[in-house]
C-alpha cells in the first residue's frame, strides 16, 4: 500500500509551524531530506512528505526542543542514536522509564542524575519486565546487576539476557552471543529477551515517543 502523502502547504497548516521551522529542522537533520518528496501538479512541482511520519517527527520535536537541545534532538533522531545522554526528569517525562526504577537503580547501582543510552537501556529493559508483570523487584535487582557487571563484554546487539526460576529462586544469566538455551523439567524460563531487539525497540521509542 502506498504511504499517504501530505503537501507542504497542508503540512505547515496542521502542524501549526511556519515554513522558517520546518527548513531549519531541515538543515539540523531533525527531518531526513528524503521525507522531502517533490512531485508535479497541476499547479507545477510542489513539496509532499509521508503523513504520519513527519507528522509524528514534529509533535515529538515540539515536544522535546524546550528540554533538548535541537543539536541533542538531531543525535536522538539519528541512526547512532546511543549516543544520547538523558536526565531523570526527561526519562519520566518521556515515558521511557518509572521513578520508581530509577529509585531502585539509585540504591543498587549508582546515584546519577544523567544516564548515558547503555544505562537508559538496562532501566528501560528492567522497567518494562517489572511494569508487565514477569518478574518481581527483587529479579530486577539481580537483571540490573548483570546487566552493570557483564553487559559491555558482550556482542551488545546479538546477547541474550534470561531469568529462571527454579523451585522459586530465580537466577539470571547474560549470554554474550544468542544461543539456544535448554533447561531441566523443574526449571521455568520465564524471561527471554534478544538484547538487539530491546535496543531497537528503546531507539523508536526515544525517536517517536513510543
Amino acid at each position: 500500500m502506498e504511504e499517504e502523502l501530505i503537501s507542504k502547504k497542508d503540512l505547515l497548516d496542521e502542524a501549526s509551524i511556519s515554513y522558517g521551522q520546518l527548513y531549519r529542522w531541515k538543515r539540523k537533520d531533525l527531518i531526513p531530506e528524503d521525507w522531502f518528496v517533490r512531485k508535479s501538479t497541476y499547479t507545477g512541482q510542489e513539496t509532499f512528505f509521508p503523513r504520519v511520519k513527519i507528522l509524528d517527527r514534529i509533535n515529538k520535536i515540539k515536544q522535546m526542543k524546550t528540554d533538548v537541545s535541537l543539536d541533542e534532538l538531531a543525535e536522538m533522531f539519528s541512526p547512532n542514536a546511543k549516543q544520547i545522554t538523558l536526565t531523570k526528569d526527561q526519562l519520566i517525562k518521556q515515558n521511557i522509564v518509572t521513578e520508581s526504577i530509577l529509585t531502585l537503580y539509585s540504591e543498587q547501582i549508582s546515584q546519577q542524575d544523567t544516564f548515558d543510552f547503555e544505562a537508559i537501556l538496562h532501566l528501560y529493559l528492567a522497567n518494562n519486565l517489572l511494569q508487565e508483570g514477569q518478574i518481581v523487584l527483587d529479579e530486577a535487582k539481580m537483571i540490573l546487576h548483570t546487566l552493570q557487571e557483564h553487559y559491555s563484554k558482550t556482542d551488545q546487539n546479538n546477547a541474550k539476557l534470561l531469568v529462571i526460576r527454579k523451585m522459586g529462586v530465580a537466577f539470571v544469566l547474560l549470554l554474550g552471543s544468542a544461543h539456544d538455551v535448554f533447561a531441566d523439567n523443574h526449571a521455568k524460563v520465564i524471561v527471554e529477551l534478544q538484547m538487539g531487539a530491546v535496543i531497537e525497540e528503546l531507539k523508536n521509542k526515544l525517536v517517536m515517543g513510543g
